[in-house]
C-alpha cells in the first residue's frame, strides 16, 4: 500500500486531523457569497457586494462584532 507512510504520520502526530470538515466549514461563507453574486444586476453592484462581503468576513475572522464594526 503506497499511502501507508502518510497514514503512519497521522498516527505519530496527534495534531493532524483526518477529516477536512473544519476547512470546508471555513470556506462555506465564500461559496454562499459566490452563489449570491450571480444575481447581481450590474458589474458595479457585484463589486459593491464583494466589497461589503469582504469587510464582513474580515471582521468575523478577527473576532469583531460585524454590526459594531460597521
Amino acid at each position: 500500500m503506497r499511502l501507508r507512510e502518510y497514514l503512519g504520520s497521522y498516527f505519530k502526530n496527534r495534531d493532524c486531523v483526518i477529516s477536512n470538515n473544519a476547512a470546508e466549514n471555513a470556506i462555506r461563507p465564500f461559496t454562499v457569497g459566490r452563489k449570491n453574486w450571480l444575481f447581481s444586476d450590474t458589474p458595479r453592484g457585484a463589486k459593491a457586494s464583494a466589497a461589503i462581503y469582504s469587510i464582513v468576513e474580515t471582521a468575523k475572522s478577527n473576532g469583531l462584532d460585524v454590526f459594531k464594526y460597521f
